[in-house]
């Protein structure tokens, strides 16, 4: 085996990094259009409901969005390591890097950059992405990365996680992921239910599908929770480790299962306690709106009051006029 340019040649150039995820720019454009769209017809909405049904829309989306988005981050679990290590198969170059581990539901992602980029001759910027969702291999990808003749780190990193490999790795998080991402799925159901029952004032049940939505949020995180705390083979660069922790998709969810939980027994207990409380969030209390527009003095002399607006009055302000004739 012959050098070509300083460089083994069936080692490929570095792959092209894309700037951000498709998948979740998708999510957030939609979710961000349906906001823009009912943003546009709030000054029709009179009062303080507007008030309140602005927030309604800004919390139901946000949980909505979040439920979705979070099934396709790479980010649940991640972890970082500045090393001194070789780069290639059948080569001594050692070259100073970070390499970067993502855990998803889905799979795992490692990136590869070196200190700087540009070291013995080459662009070190790699980003990999191994699949053990339904329909992938993950032992595939793992055997294509090797036959393209992948940097040595990320081979080393992506080994771990193949069902041969004794650190039983990938059984657990594919597992863990698979229940975490079916749960999650039920929830985004349970979400939409409960916005569909609170449009149609069925508050009560609305806030226990709301309660039911935040037990599946948690419940996702308890399976991933699990598999994070299972003995694990450690990922050893010379004198340093690649210690991983808990990521942003992880602790994101939390705080929107929180909500939810919050939400739903907010709802169920004004509904018992105070539920003329609970319609006026919800607009559905009439007798305050036609108070308030009872409050408001009208003249003749005004050209916006007409005859009728004089003559209708309350129900409980009628009282009896005798007329006689001059």
């Amino acid at each position: 085996m012959t050098l070509w340019n300083g460089s083994y040649p069936f080692y490929p150039s570095a792959n092209a990094c894309f700037p951000f995820d498709t998948t979740r720019a998708v999510i957030i454009t939609v979710f961000l259009s349906t906001l823009a769209t009912f943003i546009i017809i709030l000054p029709g909405i009179r009062g303080r409901g507007r008030l309140f049904w602005f927030l309604r829309l800004v919390m139901g989306l946000f949980v909505g969005a979040v439920v979705l988005t979070i099934q396709f981050t790479r980010d649940w679990e991640t972890g970082w390591v500045q090393a001194n290590t070789s780069y290639k198969s059948f080569s001594r170059a050692v070259v100073n890097v970070d390499i970067r581990l993502h855990i998803g539901l889905e799979g795992v992602n490692i990136t590869l950059k070196g200190n700087p980029v540009n070291q013995i001759n080459e662009t070190i910027n790699y980003n990999e992405y191994f699949s053990w969702s339904f329909g992938s291999n993950y032992d595939r990808s793992y055997s294509e990365g090797l036959e393209k003749g992948l940097p040595s780190p990320i081979l080393y990193v992506a080994e771990k996680f193949t069902s041969q490999s004794p650190c039983a790795m990938h059984r657990q998080y594919r597992i863990s992921g698979h229940y975490a991402s079916a749960t999650l799925w039920l929830a985004f159901c349970t979400w939409l239910i409960s916005i569909l029952l609170f449009s149609m004032s069925i508050l009560l049940h609305g806030g226990y599908m709301l309660l039911l939505t935040a037990t599946l949020i948690l419940f996702s995180l308890i399976f991933f929770f699990t598999v994070r705390n299972t003995p694990k083979c450690p990922i050893q660069f010379g004198p340093v480790s690649l210690k991983t922790d808990y990521g942003e998709s992880f602790w994101l969810t939390l705080v929107t299962g929180l909500l939810c939980l919050l939400l739903g027994l907010a709802v169920i207990i004004l509904n018992s306690m105070e539920p003329e409380k609970l319609k006026l969030i919800f607009n559905l209390d009439k007798r305050k709106e036609a108070e308030e527009v009872w409050d408001k003095p009208c003249l003749l002399a005004e050209r916006s009051c007409s005859v009728q607006d004089v003559l209708m009055v309350p129900p409980d302000e009628l009282f009896e006029v005798t007329a006689t004739h001059l």
